[in-house]
C-alpha cells in the first residue's frame, strides 16, 4: 500500500486572494483597422462640413459680431440677445407666416402631383420611360437657370404667361412686383422644380407593391379608386413619409428661387426665414451677423423637430 504524499497548504501573504495571471492586451484586428479606415473619411467630412459650420453658426448667434470682429476675433458674448432682437423685429411674423405657407403649399402640391404622375407612369404604356425621363428635366436644371426662366415667363411686360392671358382676354398680372402675387409666383416655381423628385421616389415605391394584390382586388370587384385607396396608398406610406420629410427639409431652406425671382419683395411680401437670414447677414451695408445666424438656427431647429417626429412615428409603426 503506497502512501499519498503529504501536500503542504498554500499560504497567501497577508490574507490576499490569489492574483490571476495578467491578460494580454486586446489589439485591434485587421478587420477593425479596416472599419476605422472606412469610417474616417465620413467622420472627417461630417465634422468639417456639418458639425463645425453648425458650431460657428451657434457661436455667431450668441455674440455681437461685426466686420471688425471677424478680423480681430473679439466679438463680445451677448447670450440670447440676438434671438430677442429677431423675435421683436416686425419682419418676424410675416416671415414666419410666409415660411409656413410656402412650405405647406409646396409640400401638398408636389406630393399630390408627384403621386398622380407616379401612378400614371406605373401603367407601363409605350413611351412611359421616355416621358418619365422628360419630367426629370426641371430637377436636373441648375436652380439659377430654373429661377431665371420663371422670372422671364412671369415678367409683367414681356412674359409668356401674361401673353397667354392676354390671348384669352385676361388682363396682365404683376406676378413678381405685386405684393399679392409674389409669394404665389415663387410657390408655383418651386412646385414645378420639386415634382420630379416626388415622382421618382414614389414611382420606385410603387414598383415594390406586388401586382398580385391588385389582381386579387380586381377579382373581388374593387374599382380603380378602391384599389388605390385600399392598396396603393397604405403600402406606399413608408415611402411617402420619407418623401415628405426630405421635401420639408429642402423646402424650409429654399433660398435661390425666391432670391432670384423676387429678392423677398416687394415690401417683404415673399420674405421667408431663408431670405431674411441672408438679408440680415449679407444684404445690408451694415451686416447683422448675429441676428442673421439666429434666424438660420431657427430653421435648423424646425428641421430637427420634424426629423425627430418622423423618427418617433417610424419607431411606433415598427413596434406595432
Amino acid at each position: 500500500m503506497t502512501e499519498v504524499p503529504h501536500r503542504r497548504p498554500v499560504r497567501h501573504h497577508s490574507g490576499a486572494a490569489p492574483t490571476a495571471p495578467p491578460r494580454a492586451r486586446c489589439r485591434p484586428t485587421s478587420q477593425q483597422w479596416a472599419a476605422w479606415g472606412f469610417l474616417a473619411p465620413v467622420t472627417l467630412y461630417l465634422v468639417l462640413f456639418y458639425a463645425y459650420p453648425l458650431y460657428r453658426n451657434i457661436d455667431l448667434s450668441l455674440r455681437n459680431y461685426t466686420v471688425r470682429s471677424f478680423v480681430q476675433g473679439d466679438a463680445p458674448f451677448t447670450g440670447l440677445a440676438n434671438y430677442r432682437t429677431v423675435l421683436d423685429d416686425p419682419t418676424f411674423a410675416p416671415a414666419l407666416l410666409h415660411t409656413v405657407v410656402f412650405t405647406a403649399v409646396c409640400l401638398v402640391f408636389q406630393y399630390a402631383i408627384g403621386l398622380a404622375l407616379a401612378v400614371f407612369f406605373n401603367q407601363r404604356f409605350r413611351l412611359s420611360a421616355t416621358l418619365r425621363a422628360l419630367f426629370l428635366v426641371p430637377w436636373l436644371l441648375p436652380l439659377i437657370v430654373s429661377a431665371s426662366t420663371w422670372s422671364w415667363m412671369l415678367n409683367s411686360d414681356s412674359g409668356v404667361v401674361n401673353a397667354v392671358l392676354h390671348a384669352v382676354g385676361v388682363g396682365p398680372v404683376n406676378w413678381l412686383t405685386a405684393p399679392g402675387w409674389s409669394l404665389a409666383s415663387v410657390i408655383i416655381a418651386n412646385i414645378w422644380i420639386g415634382v420630379p423628385f416626388n415622382l421618382v421616389v414614389l414611382h420606385s415605391g410603387l414598383q415594390s407593391i406586388p401586382a398580385s394584390l391588385y389582381e386579387a382586388a380586381a377579382l373581388d370587384g374593387a374599382n380603380a379608386w378602391q384599389r388605390f385607396w385600399r392598396i396603393t396608398f397604405p403600402l406606399l406610406r413608408p415611402v411617402s413619409a420619407v418623401t415628405l420629410l426630405l421635401g420639408l427639409v429642402y423646402t424650409l431652406k429654399v433660398f435661390d428661387i425666391i432670391w432670384i425671382m423676387t429678392k423677398g419683395g416687394p415690401a417683404d411680401s415673399s420674405t421667408t426665414f431663408a431670405t431674411w437670414s441672408y438679408q440680415l447677414g449679407f444684404g445690408n451695408l451694415l451686416p447683422a451677423f448675429g441676428p442673421g445666424a439666429a434666424v438660420g438656427n431657427l430653421l435648423v431647429v424646425a428641421a430637427l423637430v420634424f426629423g425627430l417626429v418622423y423618427v418617433r412615428v417610424q419607431r411606433k409603426q415598427a413596434l406595432s
